[in-house]
């Protein structure tokens, strides 16, 4: 049976998220005459031509409270209206986590998840809002932060979403709609040292910077402090070397490494701190899924923990 994809649209009040899908709906992609739905969270300044969206044979509901937007809702939505895809502007304050879980309906699955972000305001958020952004941000494929200046640190922007979700894409408009690229943010060590030191207050920047910039670091050598992981799942000769990290508050601390292979593992044994030297290549596995950062051990030393034992992205 075909699932029925969902397209949802995610941030806060007033961030830009109906100007955006209006104009995802306006450049045609959906332009097909197959049925679609709109459902809408909130409702804001900005509106929905609604024969517009008649004409693209797409229908459009509200829900008015949290409570009532549920995998029931959503049952009821497709036995009334059958349509053939659906698109929700989500309601930022909304926990969307049961989207991603088993009460979901079978018929229907998430095909993309897109978070609008106001720029201007971010770092407010940031600031008094972080568990709430970590539920924005958690299984966004692409975050756009638009009504930006050059002035903002968008470097900072992009590795406070990186840390919470390393697969997301993201990208910086101003207030016109023009991309805006800052460039690739500068790491605080030395890229074109024969070993590349990575000091403990360090090692979220590098952690993030590693899976992103595979032109800076193949085959080059790195050292830095990690604890040791090691697992039953995990290959023969295979650890991960790592830290543990704070993504949105005390609550929420992950541990956060790659994958490295080593002759020495079974000399290891998990908690321990270590001084690892590696060479970093790139490789698919499956505990990425993907093609990502795999490091092969050199040496390591034994050593104690740091003062911090927390990273940080930002």
């Amino acid at each position: 049976m075909e699932r029925i994809p969902i397209y949802l649209i995610t941030g806060f009040l007033e961030s830009g998220k109906t100007s955006f899908l209006r104009d995802v709906l306006d450049g045609g992609d959906f332009d097909d005459g197959r049925r679609g739905l709109l459902i809408l969270c909130e409702e804001g300044e900005e509106e929905y031509d609604e024969k517009a969206l008649a004409k693209m044979n797409i229908s459009m509901i509200t829900v008015e409270e949290e409570a009532e937007f549920n995998a029931e809702f959503l049952k009821t939505c497709e036995k009334h209206y059958r349509p053939k895809r659906i698109f929700i502007e989500m309601n930022g304050m909304w926990d969307p986590k049961w989207l991603f879980g088993p009460e979901m309906p079978f018929s229907m699955d998430i095909a993309q998840v897109i978070t609008i972000i106001d720029g201007s305001t971010f770092p407010t958020y940031l600031t008094n809002m972080r568990s709430i952004l970590s539920n924005l941000f958690l299984n966004t494929e692409m975050a756009l932060f638009n009504r930006c200046t050059e002035d903002m640190d968008l470097h900072s922007f992009r590795r406070t979403v990186r840390g919470l979700n390393p697969r997301a894409m993201v990208y910086f408009e101003d207030d016109q709609g023009n991309p805006i690229d800052p460039g690739m943010d500068q790491p605080p060590y030395d890229l074109n040292a024969p070993v590349i030191q990575i000091e403990d207050i360090d090692y979220g920047l590098w952690y993030l910077d590693v899976f992103e910039s595979k032109d800076r670091y193949e085959n080059r050598k790195v050292r830095f402090r990690a604890k040791v992981m090691k697992s039953r799942r995990f290959p023969s000769g295979v650890f991960v070397p790592g830290r543990n990290a704070m993504t949105c508050c005390a609550d929420d601390i992950r541990f956060v490494g790659c994958v490295c292979k080593a002759a020495f593992t079974d000399q290891l044994k998990s908690r321990q701190w270590i001084y690892l030297t590696a060479k970093v290549r790139y490789e698919y596995t499956k505990e990425y899924g993907e093609e990502g950062p795999v490091l092969y051990a050199e040496n390591y030393e034994l050593t104690g923990p740091p003062e911090e034992d927390l990273v940080y992205f930002n």
